[in-house]
């Protein structure tokens, strides 16, 4: 790594020396990414000038370059406080070539906008806004981040370890001589999360050095690194089934695969996976399995708790649309509270690449004409209308192809809704459904399939959709109710009125609604007797939950042919969120969620849509679909939905979990691993393991659970990691959430997740689970 602030003096011949280091670690830390003399590397390795843009007037130029540890980059300050600066490349999110962010497409010429590229950032952290001399050299920023991003991402488990862990021992190498005094050896064990005593510390240094030299160099530090990566538990489990020469042969193997891993594998299906993960040539002929190899094999996405096989899509998509849960935003255009924090276009495209496919657009009359989006009645900043259907547009389907719902919440006069309508049918174009697919009135929904990279408006609709087909459309405007959540939003806190407020609705708008028409829910049996499958209500949670609560099987076939929007009380000014399982318990689809507050409830949600190729759609269960269905979540009769089963869960260890505290080098964590069930009410429950003292690195526990599912079709299951804290509430280290029916049984290794959702690189919990019919 090189050194931040100011360099050492250094003699010319030990500056060369220095230099010389620094390129065997770049080469080193290169080929570990597979990127050994790659021009790309090189380009960012070597780094430029940059044109850093902030505003009209602050555009500077600086430089960039990439560290030798390969996974950081370095950029200049003029700060006189702090001289350098530097992020990580796993700390991107996206490289947005052009003027794709707010920044470029505020202060910049629209003539620069092949000179432009923005670094969007994980989690709050501002975009970095940036301009090449020339179009070239922004293709080859672009291109060379872009290529390092997806090599490191692509880096297997064991790669990430060791990528970790060797980059760890650099930044514990104080004099960068690439040797390991004891001292040096200790501040590394407390950059891994670990705190020994330093009897240990000793002890495993003496184990290492061959030559009593007081420090460790070369493969003394190499097995300094194999003693620390020791996995007792994976001995352990690979003694079991080695049973040829300390080597697992195919038949050792698939007795493995069939006993532990409850996997109905072949011995072709067998040998493939050995070929797949042996890392001895010698071995793979011989078709056996090594360690190594072995470790391989539970380290990587066959390994995994998440079924490999649900990764993709694999759901029928070609049933009505309202036979899916479809991942949800409230409020899209905030990136904070609802009373004052900023609304955002790039709020809806972090949104929309994780897979959201219903944004919520509160409009109301904006300056010089223009319709704007903001939170109403507050001081949340406000962004344009067109801007924001112009972002919609270019992100809706770069992460998934599926049909995109445009909850408007309309407040604006009739000549802005004009406009409303004109920007939204000029900027989507032919993407967006203007009338009913087909030559003839429909009575249900189009499938996803269908609606590929298609836009839904919900919406107010001044007439029936049959008067598209009977040249009966010629209303031009009138009033109509407003929506439920505008008049919440306007009288929260108030005692509600007894009339309900009205305001006009073009022509122009109401045209362009045609599967999602709002209307006002007055009760199950009026619904059903006099409500067109496509008019559909949005429900308050309150009202929702009450519903769910007493009416739990009618709510359901409600459902079952029209669609149902659920979104938070006005009352959340926090931008919190409700639990939306209840309400898909009772086949809700539209369950609206506050995507930018990153807590548990966000944590269910993304775990809900990520098997089915997070494509923002999961199909129900079909006792949710079939309108024979009895299906109550709060008294379970028998029924095809009651699949009694005893889950039996060993929570082994965890491996590399996070420092919370860099900041305090002996601040390291007391880790305790709680899990969670998420379902019908039966089967919510949790149960939590001890914890350990001074260890993230390589805690074990050895703890065995047991819970009852009614309803598996409809439990998710999450790991939570916490920092235990006898004086307050635990700190948050990570979790991860997905549903029970995508789980791998066996022994697997679990992924962690940050609070935002996004991998934390090489740490995870080592878990064996059973899923049993019940007695």
């Amino acid at each position: 790594m090189s050194c931040l602030g100011k360099l050492p003096v250094r003699t010319k011949s030990e500056e060369q020396l220095f230099q010389e280091r620094l390129r065997k670690v770049a080469q080193e830390n290169g080929r570990r990414l597979g990127m050994d003399g790659d021009p790309d590397l090189q380009f960012l390795l070597t780094g430029g000038k940059l044109m850093k843009v902030r505003s009209n007037k602050w555009q500077k130029e600086r430089i960039y370059k990439l560290q030798e540890d390969c996974q950081t980059i370095w950029q200049e300050s003029k700060k006189t406080i702090k001289q350098d600066q530097t992020f990580l490349i796993d700390d991107i999110e996206s490289v947005r070539k052009g003027r794709r962010s707010e920044g470029l497409k505020k202060y910049t010429d629209p003539a620069f906008e092949d000179k432009c590229f923005a670094i969007i950032f994980k989690g709050h952290k501002k975009n970095l806004d940036l301009m090449a001399s020339s179009k070239e050299e922004a293709d080859q920023w672009v291109t060379s981040l872009e290529k390092i991003m997806n090599n490191i991402r692509n880096l297997n488990h064991k790669q990430k370890s060791e990528h970790w862990i060797i980059n760890c021992m650099r930044k514990a190498d104080k004099n960068k001589d690439n040797k390991m005094t004891l001292k040096e050896l200790k501040h590394f064990l407390r950059q891994v999360n670990v705190e020994v005593d330093d009897d240990y510390a000793e002890d495993i240094f003496k184990k290492c050095t061959k030559t009593n030299a007081g420090y460790l160099e070369g493969d003394e530090i190499k097995h300094y690194y194999n003693l620390l990566t020791q996995r007792e538990e994976i001995d352990v489990i690979f003694t079991n089934y080695a049973k040829s020469d300390g080597q697992m042969s195919l038949n050792d193997f698939m007795k493995f695969l069939l006993n532990e891993q409850r996997e109905q594998v072949s011995a072709e299906g067998t040998l493939k996976l050995i070929e797949k993960y042996e890392v001895d040539e010698t071995a793979k002929q011989q078709k056996r399995m090594t360690k190594d190899g072995f470790l391989m094999y539970l380290q990587n996405e066959d390994g995994s708790i998440f079924n490999p096989a649900h990764k993709n899509l694999y759901q029928d998509m070609s049933q009505p649309l309202n036979h899916y849960f479809i991942s949800s935003s409230h409020n899209t255009y905030l990136m904070d509270d609802q009373l004052k924090g900023p609304s955002s276009t790039e709020a809806y495209i972090k949104a929309l690449m994780k897979s959201c496919r219903c944004v919520e657009l509160d409009c109301w009359d904006g300056p010089n004409g223009e319709p704007v989006i903001y939170h109403g009645y507050t001081l949340t900043s406000k962004i344009l209308f067109k801007d924001v259907i112009r972002a919609v547009k270019d992100f809706a389907f770069k992460t998934s192809d599926y049909p995109v719902i445009l909850s408007l919440e309309n407040h604006c006069t009739v000549t802005q809704q004009k406009l409303m309508a004109h920007h939204l049918v000029s900027i989507l174009g032919d993407a967006l459904v203007t009338k009913p697919l087909g030559t003839k009135m429909p009575t249900n929904f189009p499938s996803p399939e269908e609606l590929k990279g298609k836009f839904l408006i919900k919406g107010k609709r001044l007439n029936k959709l049959d008067a598209i087909f009977s040249n009966n459309n010629t209303i031009e405007e009138d009033t109509v109710s407003e929506e439920d959540e505008a008049e919440e939003c306007k009288e929260n806190g108030q005692k509600p009125k007894a009339k309900k407020s009205k305001i006009k609705l073009a022509k122009e708008l109401s045209d362009v609604v045609i599967y999602c028409k709002s209307v006002h829910f007055n009760n199950f049996e009026h619904a059903r007797d006099s409500q067109a499958f496509y008019e559909m209500s949005s429900f308050k949670e309150s009202k929702a939950f009450n519903l769910a609560d007493t009416s739990a099987t009618a709510f359901i076939h409600h459902n079952m042919d029209k669609l149902s929007r659920i979104y938070p009380a006005g009352s959340r000014t926090d931008s919190s969120n409700y639990n939306p399982v209840p309400m898909w318990n009772v086949g809700c689809q539209i369950v609206a969620l506050n995507f930018q507050t990153p807590h548990k409830e966000m944590h269910i949600n993304q775990g809900r849509f990520l098997p089915n190729g997070f494509c923002g759609y999961i199909l129900k269960p079909e006792f949710l679909r079939n309108v024979s269905s009895q299906f109550n979540p709060n008294t379970l009769s028998k029924g095809p939905w009651l699949k009694k089963k005893t889950f039996h869960i060993m929570v082994i260890s965890a491996q590399q979990l996070p420092k919370l505290n860099k900041d305090k080098q002996k601040s390291i964590v007391d880790p305790l691993v709680r899990i969670e069930i998420f379902g019908v009410p039966a089967d919510n429950a949790s149960k939590e393991t001890h914890y350990i003292i001074n260890n993230g690195f390589n805690p074990m526990w050895n703890e065995k659970f047991q819970f009852t599912i009614h309803v598996p079709e409809l439990a998710l299951v999450r790991f939570l990691v916490e920092d235990y804290d006898a004086a307050s509430q635990n700190d948050f280290v990570g979790q991860y959430c997905l549903p029970l029916t995508n789980i791998q049984m066996g022994y697997r290794h679990i992924p962690l997740l940050t609070k935002r959702g996004d991998v934390i690189s090489s740490a995870g919990v080592f878990v064996h689970m059973i899923l049993l019919d019940a007695q």
